[in-house]
């Protein structure tokens, strides 16, 4: 791992399983501070997703107050999609019943809180969105200074390899397309963790038996969790005909922030597209010129074993 000073995020989720992995991922990380974390709608609603947030949270016991904003329920212009119950189960946590959360959600949008954290940490903090990219899209047009004053790394999209909505889309920014075209345009520095990079790290069944085996008995409560949200993806993914692993899209995006020589990247110019019923949510680059201006880099190449034994031993910490 690069020796470097503490990253202060600010953390966008829409707390579904990936999503809790990479909240536990992140609150045991001694590299990053989470400065807070607001929610959205994606994998469940955008109540069901703050409660799973603040669950979680009280789960990985982080070392530190983290406050928890709520944030937008609906894209900004569509419907919202069905939830993915297959992949997350009926509450987004595979059916797993955590104790009822004590910490409640701070008196604020999560897209005021955005842009108040940016004025206030102005150069100084990442933004890392795991899901739909709402809130951000809604916090640029109350401030657009704020997309020159941080830093966006997001899960998301797919350049060279196909979507997982449609053949060309991948689901966040399928989700809200518009608020993806909004971001992309905003003039932000964007790291894009797709599916070019995350369909390469796969969680499979030694690398569940080494985390399992790591919990101390302090940590029963966190590996019965975690037992049974990697038990459910395997299966989830074996009904698929996928083979029995889970993707680590969104804790992927975090150990980024960390450690960006984990990936290899290349930089394009990433158009959205928000039109047609198949490629509503593509990730567009034109390849039939150089890229004479870029707007994003797109992470192509992970070093997998190396990200997943980071992974298991930040938990195991």
């Amino acid at each position: 791992m690069e020796q470097e000073q503490v990253k202060h995020i600010l953390l966008d989720v829409d707390t579904g399983v990936d999503d809790a992995l990479a909240l536990i991922f992140a609150a045991k990380s001694d590299k990053l501070h989470i400065e807070g974390i607001t929610t959205v709608f994606g994998n469940v609603d955008v109540k069901q997703a703050t409660k799973n947030t603040l669950q979680v949270l009280e789960l990985a016991q982080p070392r530190y107050e983290i406050p928890v904003a709520m944030g937008a329920d609906a894209p900004l212009f569509r419907p919202r999609r069905e939830n993915v119950t297959a992949i997350h189960g009926a509450n987004g946590l595979a059916g797993y019943e955590l104790p009822e959360e004590r910490q409640t959600p701070v008196n604020e949008r999560a897209s005021d809180f955005i842009v108040r954290k940016v004025r206030e940490q102005a150069h100084d903090i990442t933004l890392v969105f795991t899901g739909r990219l709402t809130n951000l899209a809604v916090a640029l047009a109350k401030d657009p200074s704020i997309a020159q004053k941080a830093k966006l790394v997001l899960m998301g999209g797919a350049i060279k390899v196909p979507g997982n909505i449609t053949p060309v889309s991948e689901a966040n920014i399928h989700g809200d397309p518009e608020a993806a075209h909004r971001v992309f345009e905003s003039g932000i520095p964007i790291t894009m963790v797709g599916l070019d990079v995350t369909g390469k790290a796969k969680f499979g069944e030694a690398h569940y038996q080494q985390l399992m085996s790591g919990f101390t008995e302090e940590q029963a409560e966190l590996k019965a969790f975690m037992q049974h949200i990697f038990t459910f993806s395997f299966e989830a993914s074996d009904r698929l005909n996928e083979g029995r692993y889970r993707l680590m899209h969104d804790p992927l995006a975090l150990a980024v922030v960390e450690d960006a020589s984990l990936v290899e990247m290349e930089d394009y110019y990433v158009y959205i597209e928000t039109k047609g019923p198949v490629s509503s949510g593509a990730t567009l680059v034109d390849f039939r010129r150089p890229q004479s201006r870029t707007n994003a880099s797109v992470c192509m190449q992970v070093r997998e074993e190396a990200f997943l034994q980071h992974y298991i031993q930040t938990v195991l910490s």
